[in-house]
């Protein structure tokens, strides 16, 4: 794929809302954006770590095995449902426990990450794509601090002057992701 496209490409599926990025935006908002730094390295080991044997190795295993994609998938949903209800939980009270670990697996179960490994980034050796490699990590990157300041400037004074309800608003657009990534698994 050529350059312009594989930038847009990665930067539209990154910059467009996703669990993901409702942590990182809650995440800004309840630390700040330089406490929420470390989050941002979550984002970008964890898409690594997916996307690399996706675009190295395991394309042809999971054509060839369509029901590990689907059980994938249904611990994405899994695992974003019991985000949205642990921030939901009254004893939840402040935003400040989206942790590293949080945002790590969230990604690493981000179907964002198998459409980028199958589908985005190109297919070859380790040494082959990784300038390919080089250049998400980047855009990953800026999207997320994108979100972060977003989160910082934009929701941090929502969470200052009424924390449940933004707990509460990020919850139900967790609950969204699940449930639409759960239906995807029907259809």
């Amino acid at each position: 794929m050529p350059l312009l496209p594989f930038v847009l490409s990665i930067l539209a599926l990154l910059l467009t809302p996703g669990p993901t990025n409702t942590l990182l935006a809650i995440g800004g908002a309840a630390q700040g954006f330089r406490r929420a730094l470390p989050l941002v390295a979550a984002e970008i080991s964890a898409y690594l770590l997916v996307v690399t044997p996706l675009a190295t190795v395991a394309a042809g295993f999971l054509t060839a095995y369509p029901m590990v994609a689907i059980a994938l998938k249904a611990c994405s949903a899994a695992w974003i449902l019991f985000l949205a209800i642990r921030l939901w939980l009254p004893q939840r009270q402040d935003l400040g426990s989206v942790s590293f670990r949080s945002v790590f697996f969230t990604t690493l179960l981000n179907p964002k990450a198998i459409i980028i490994g199958l589908v985005i980034m190109p297919h070859g050796t380790l040494f082959e794509i990784a300038g390919s490699l080089a250049l998400f990590a980047v855009l990953i990157l800026f999207a997320s601090v994108s979100w972060l300041l977003f989160g910082a400037l934009g929701l941090g004074r929502v969470q200052s002057v009424a924390p449940s309800a933004l707990r509460r608003v990020a919850s139900a657009v967790l609950l969204g992701f699940s449930v639409l990534l759960a239906s995807s698994l029907i259809a």
